[in-house]
């Protein structure tokens, strides 16, 4: 039977950002109003415990726009159960996912 990985608050709601699509450290910022000190060690963990997986944009899309490349951010599997199972243990993250739906009509 495999073990259920439990995620503080902060961690499931960085994990509910990825799976709605903001696939970046500053767009997850932005979206969830924390810190870069609280995002990015959350992505690295979240990252090592195989929930997420990451890889850098291409460089020549990043001198395009005039820009450092991006770290884009996808939800693995493991990651998919894993909200799932966190959405149930904080109810809250499902109010908040809808806030922002209605936010984007």
């Amino acid at each position: 039977m495999p073990v259920e990985i439990k995620l503080s608050h902060t961690a499931a709601m960085i994990l509910q950002t990825i799976s709605a699509g903001t696939v970046y450290g500053f767009g997850i910022m932005e979206r969830t109003g924390l810190p870069s000190g609280t995002v990015y060690p959350a992505l690295r963990r979240l990252e090592r415990d195989a929930l997420i997986r990451s890889e850098w944009e291409k460089q020549a899309i990043a001198d395009k726009e005039m820009r450092p490349p991006r770290k884009f951010y996808k939800m693995t599997p493991a990651g998919k159960t894993t909200l799932t199972a966190m959405m149930k243990r904080y109810p809250l993250l499902e109010r908040l996912g809808a806030m922002d739906e209605v936010k984007a009509l």
